[in-house]
């Protein structure tokens, strides 16, 4: 075999913190991620980066990725760098195993990028998409109202905020945050709310000119997702009830959109089948992330053209992101320019010894 994967797995801290309705008590300070760098023997001197958000809601540790990237590299062979060799090698992974989405997402990221790097073409590029992608908006976690508001206001550059709820405070929270910023708020309860509560709080959320409801019940209650709705003159969008291609069938006529997120589904080759497929069938789509380093952030961006709305962040919320090369527009949309690849690196001294 060509192909090697070397595997780290990061703890990094954050810069506030960052809770969402499904954090463990004391949790929202550090965040793992798993980075990867694949080499191939055809290409002397080539790195190719990937990272995978293991998330233990969707059932993956670092050691379970660690357990599988044996299975996802005997799978993929040596996989031609172009297109058609990158949409093979994602096939061959999803043929393999069925789940552990972050642990191929860390594979067909490296491929990606390793591709782009030895053809000398951008990541985007390589997907057959474009450049041009929306801005990102800025998530703040969940916290006491004021101190919510207090981010909010520090994140006023921003063109749209996406607030975590799904606590006992939400509604205060949210008036909080609208008294210091106008714009657009997107609004994530993590499966935390129950019909009655989602109700009862529907008025004041179109009051406040909420733009959208992301995923308000648990993953598999799709008939009070439908009924909501039914109900709402917002967008409700599925997260935890979508978490790959497969699920999109089953939320027709259920939610008006769908949030593809890489570590969910596969890496950008499944983000980008994904979003094509559901765009297909009518959803507005999202693009989402993890608390990931630039190298996943920057996967995310190019796909994100198949995206009307965009959540790309998670690079922003870390204390000390160990990747560069990845820069914000003026407008908050990431620039996604001709480098090769991903267009990031290492950080010098970022290393551990």
């Amino acid at each position: 075999m060509t192909l090697q994967l070397r595997h780290e797995v990061l703890r990094l801290g954050l810069r506030d913190p960052f809770r969402i309705a499904r954090s463990e008590p004391g949790g929202g300070r550090v965040v793992t991620t798993v980075v990867t760098e694949l080499t191939d023997d055809r290409f002397p001197g080539v790195v190719g980066l990937g990272e995978g958000y293991p998330d233990r809601y969707y059932g993956e540790t670092p050691e379970s990725m660690a357990a599988v990237f044996p299975v996802l590299l005997a799978a993929v062979g040596e996989p031609d760098p172009t297109p058609a060799g990158h949409a093979a090698a994602g096939a061959a992974m999803d043929a393999a195993l069925r789940w552990n989405g972050a642990a191929k997402c860390a594979v067909d990221t490296a491929l990606l990028d390793l591709a782009g790097k030895v053809t000398g073409r951008p990541a985007w590029s390589l997907l057959g998409l474009s450049p041009r992608i929306p801005p990102t908006d800025f998530t703040i976690g969940l916290d006491e109202p004021a101190i919510v508001a207090e981010r909010a206001r520090r994140a006023g550059s921003f063109p749209a905020l996406k607030i975590k709820c799904g606590g006992p405070a939400d509604l205060a929270t949210l008036r909080a945050v609208r008294e210091v910023y106008e714009g657009p708020l997107r609004i994530d309860a993590n499966t935390a709310w129950t019909p009655d509560v989602a109700l009862e709080l529907l008025p004041s959320l179109v009051g406040l000119g909420v733009e959208l409801i992301e995923q308000p019940y648990p993953a598999r209650r799709l008939d009070w997702l439908a009924d909501l709705q039914q109900r709402s003159a917002l967008p409700i969008v599925a997260d935890e009830a979508c978490v790959s291609e497969e699920d999109l069938d089953a939320l027709v006529g259920v939610v008006a959109g769908v949030n593809v997120k890489l570590a969910k589904c596969g890496g950008p080759g499944a983000a980008a089948r994904m979003l094509a497929r559901a765009r297909e069938l009518g959803f507005r789509t999202f693009v989402g992330c993890m608390e990931e380093t630039s190298v996943g952030i920057a996967a995310s961006a190019a796909v994100a053209s198949l995206a009307e709305w965009v959540d790309l962040d998670g690079n922003l919320l870390l204390a000390d992101d160990p990747f560069e090369g990845l820069e914000l527009g003026p407008d908050h949309a990431w620039i996604l320019g001709a480098t090769a690849g991903l267009g990031v690196a290492r950080r010098l001294g970022s290393r551990p010894a």
